[in-house]
Parts: C-alpha cells; sequence; structure tokens
C-alpha cells in the first residue's frame, strides 16, 4: 500500500487535500521560503478539523539548517505545543557548519516523547548521505525526506533507489519535490517507495472582485489541486 503526503500551508488547502483523498498532511507556512513553522492557531484549527494524520514543520526561518542556542529554544517550545495539541508527528531536520546531521540537538527532539519525527530536505545538503541516513537511524527518526540530492526526486532517483536499498526498512526514504501525477508510477517503480510527498501547489489568485492595480502586486497564494492529488493516488491504485 503506497501513501501519499501533501504540504498544506493554508488550513483551506488543508481540507482540500484532506476531501481529495490525501493520506497525510504536512502543515507549513512560508512557501516561498520552503517552509517554516506555522502559527500555532493554524496548528490548532488542523487539530480540530483535520480527520488524517498531519506532521507539523519546525524550521524557525528560511535559510539554510544551522542554528543558533536561542533558535533551537524556539524549535523546542514549537514541539513541545504540538506535543500538547496532540499533533502526531514533526518535520525537522538540523545541521551542523561542515554538513553533518547535528545528532546531538537531534538526539534532543526525537527524546521529546510521543510524535514521529521526519527528517526534512536538510538531508539533500549533507556531505555524505550514506553516513546521514545511519546517524538519522540511529536517533530513532522514523523517515527521511530526500529528493537524491537533486533539484527534483525524478532527478535524484537512483539515489534514492541506492538509499531505500541501504535502509532495508529501518527508516522508511520518502522521495519529495517535484512529484506529479505524470512522474510519481515511475518514480515509485525504480525507487520501490512507499511514501511520496508532493506539494500539488498551484497559485490560486483568489476572490476578489476588485484589484487595487496602483499596488502593482500580487496576492495569489498557495493552494493545492485536488484533482492532481487524485490523479497522483489513481496512478498508485493502478500500479502493483
Amino acid at each position: 500500500m503506497h501513501l501519499l503526503e501533501i504540504i498544506g500551508f493554508n488550513i483551506e488547502a488543508c481540507l482540500k487535500a484532506q476531501h481529495a483523498g490525501a493520506s497525510r498532511i504536512e502543515l507549513c507556512a512560508n512557501p516561498a521560503g520552503g517552509g517554516t513553522t506555522p502559527s500555532y492557531a493554524f496548528i490548532k484549527a488542523a487539530a480540530d478539523l483535520l480527520e488524517i494524520p498531519f506532521f507539523v514543520m519546525i524550521r524557525p526561518r528560511e535559510g539554510d539548517f544551522l542554528y543558533s542556542d536561542a533558535e533551537f529554544a524556539i524549535m523546542m517550545t514549537d514541539i513541545q505545543q504540538c506535543k500538547q495539541l496532540g499533533c502526531e508527528g514533526i518535520v525537522t531536520g538540523i545541521l551542523k557548519n561542515d554538513a553533518t546531521v547535528d545528532t546531538d540537538r537531534m538526539s534532543v527532539i526525537t527524546k521529546e516523547g510521543g510524535m514521529s519525527v521526519t527528517f526534512h530536505r536538510a538531508f539533500d545538503r549533507v556531505k555524505n548521505r550514506s553516513e546521514a541516513l545511519e546517524d538519522l537511524i540511529r536517533l530513532g527518526c522514523k523517515r527521511v525526506l530526500t529528493s537524491g540530492g537533486k533539484v527534483t526526486a525524478l532527478a535524484g532517483l537512483q539515489e534514492i533507489r541506492s538509499l531505500i536499498d541501504q535502509a532495508r526498512n529501518r527508516i522508511i526514504v520518502m522521495p519529495g519535490s517535484g512529484i506529479r501525477a505524470s512522474n510519481i508510477t515511475e518514480i515509485a517503480k525504480i525507487s520501490g517507495a512507499k511514501e511520496f510527498h508532493s506539494s500539488a501547489v498551484f497559485k490560486n489568485k483568489g476572490k476578489m472582485l476588485f484589484s487595487a492595480t496602483g499596488m502593482e502586486e500580487d496576492l495569489s497564494y498557495a493552494d493545492v489541486d485536488e484533482k492532481e492529488i487524485s490523479l497522483m493516488l489513481n496512478e498508485l491504485r493502478e500500479f502493483k
């Protein structure tokens, strides 16, 4: 059985993804910055309204994945709030300045307990993915999200296959980045992955009847394409 995780950048997108049949939501803010921690109110709304599992992005800012003590303290506070709200999992990642996994801080996070931990695509920025994978396994991370060190999962497909072979079911290796209905079957076939991550994103222009053209601004926002989600799920159902 295959599982499809969809990014939700706002509560309406989360509800649409759920309606389209997504298996799980990754709750994020700041799509332009690659995803950061959503607000407490957003997380609470997801806890109240979603019937499918959701994991919360824990990332205090955009940019690299090397964090100060103050930023790490913020991350731990966000994790504790997620735990109090009954979240099933979090998505996070911390690196050292030599591009290895910060095992000391990640150990603090995984020992917090009660939630599944996914190591996000900070993994694609490490200098040795094979060694990093073993670090994550020792830490007790449940899964790792990766594009195989390339811009898209399709481009990094052979590396993803290698990581899944190395993992030997000790950790879930979940392909992500650029996954759509047009390529998800190929990625599933070659990689052997069981879980997949996609934004299924499109720019929603909104429903305003008047546009202040003098402002010269784009007020569109990231939304999910329910049809695309359905197509991806159909592809996975038909794939044997």
